[in-house]
């Protein structure tokens, strides 16, 4: 992609964390940038920031959870802006608890962030990138969906429906010029754990090699898989040689991070 062209750009969960730091880097370079979550005022902050940077935002307080919601948003967006070239999936919540522990409402609001957030903002585009011959789908995912650990029952199920989602993606984006990627970070130094306050504590033991990346180092991956996509991403290069001997010995990482995890 020829990044000094405003191409257009939607970010999902863009009010914190990686979402907020990936808009302004994004914004940063050259990209108009849609920015959805569900805290208008944080939202407007950030659209002032990059306006006062120089860039160009649009925001978009909303719950991608929301079908209609977003079918509505991508209306606008089509009519004032045109077609973006790239959506990044960034939207998620979840706290990490037993299913017995977690209410049936807690489940749902899981699923719908990152799965239902992700699946609505693809559809509400895919058409019209398909049309276009061209764009890329980034998704933030979990490392949950490819090493499960005990104690996150109903956010580990949303996270592998988002790495479903993307696998099925692939399939069906063959030949068409749109592409999908999926990025797995390891710990953020995000909201996450003052939002989901005693999820931390359960983090297995298995992870702790792992160093916590900040929110802009996480934008700067996604930056670089914007200009040279891939099918998956892991980041930090410990996560990748965790994943990689998941993959080779998935008995025995099962094990461990059951071992090092929480226990009934």
């Amino acid at each position: 992609m020829n990044q000094r062209v405003r191409q257009i750009a939607v970010v999902t969960g863009a009010s914190s964390g990686i979402g907020a730091a990936t808009a302004k880097a994004l914004a940063r370079d050259a990209w108009r940038v849609v920015l959805m979550a569900r805290r208008a005022e944080r939202l407007e902050e950030l659209v002032a920031e990059i306006s006062t940077a120089g860039g160009e935002a649009m925001a978009e307080p909303l719950d991608a959870a929301d079908g209609p919601a977003v079918m509505a948003m991508a209306e606008r967006v089509l009519n004032e802006w045109g077609t973006p070239s790239l959506i990044v999936n960034s939207a998620g919540a979840g706290e990490w608890r037993f299913l017995e522990e977690t209410s049936v409402g807690e489940i749902v609001e899981m699923i719908g962030a990152p799965y239902l957030a992700a699946a609505n903002t693809c559809c509400a585009f895919m058409a019209e990138m398909l049309e276009a011959e061209r764009g890329l789908f980034v998704h933030v995912g979990s490392p949950a969906s490819v090493m499960p650990w005990p104690g996150a029952t109903a956010y580990t199920a949303s996270r592998w429906a988002l790495r479903g989602l993307h696998e099925a993606l692939c399939q069906d984006l063959r030949g068409t010029g749109v592409r999908s990627s999926l990025v797995y970070f390891g710990e953020v130094s995000s909201e996450y754990f003052e939002v989901n306050p005693g999820s931390h504590q359960y983090m297995p033991k298995l992870g702790s090699p792992i160093p916590v990346s900040t929110p802009e180092q996480c934008a700067e991956v996604l930056l670089k898989v914007v200009r040279r996509p891939r099918r998956v991403v892991f980041y930090p290069f410990p996560l990748r040689m965790m994943a990689w001997l998941a993959a080779i010995t998935p008995g025995p990482t099962r094990w461990l991070a059951a071992l090092t995890g929480r226990r009934h």
